[in-house]
């Protein structure tokens, strides 16, 4: 069975997104996140790239990354993240471009059907309200979140709002990177 990855970034007070607005009028990230950016994130990035063939995305980050990677052509990062196939959750779109197919019908059980298919893992970046199910179905096999060395101070908060039980998470494992970036994983108990 393939495992459903979710890679997160995460402010030290557990912001995942940042009130003002990018260039794509969606509060963003890459506002607090972007000066650490370097080899470390970047090789990481890669590393869990490399271990996926597929990526699930709900309408938010679809519409961010689309807009982002699909007018980088060319650049080899850029050509295997356009050529990968996307699953996008929404409730409100009706077509997709950038190699996605929409997941029609109960999410979990179709994300349950994508991860019985043969293949690598599933890849998941960002958090937000397609989490939601995908916790209470118990469908995330690891989360990778980025706890970045930044305190924010307002924004919207990892899992704010979820709606589901206590979850209880193991800790399987850290990466630091030099930039102050720490990566925990942790995995369903």
């Amino acid at each position: 069975m393939r495992k459903l990855i979710e890679s997160t970034f995460v402010s030290l007070d557990g912001v995942i997104d940042d009130t003002r607005p990018s260039t794509a009028s969606r509060a963003e990230p890459q506002h607090w996140g972007q000066p650490y950016w370097d080899g470390d994130h970047a090789g990481y990035a890669q590393k869990l790239m490399d271990s996926a063939d597929a990526l699930l995305l709900g309408r938010v980050t679809y519409e961010g990354f689309a807009e982002a990677w699909s007018a980088r052509a060319g650049d080899p990062d850029a050509d295997v993240m356009n050529a990968m196939p996307k699953y996008v959750a929404s409730r409100t779109l009706t077509e997709t471009t950038w190699n996605a197919s929409l997941i029609r019908g109960d999410v979990a059980e179709e994300v349950a059907k994508l991860k019985e298919q043969p293949g690598r893992n599933i890849l998941k970046w960002g958090t937000g309200e397609l989490d939601r199910t995908l916790v209470q179905h118990g469908l995330v096999d690891e989360f990778h979140f980025w706890y970045f060395p930044v305190i924010v101070g307002a924004g919207k908060h990892l899992f704010e709002g979820a709606g589901f039980d206590t979850t209880h998470l193991s800790l399987a494992d850290v990466d630091r990177f030099d930039s102050g970036i720490a990566v925990h994983i942790y995995v369903p108990k």
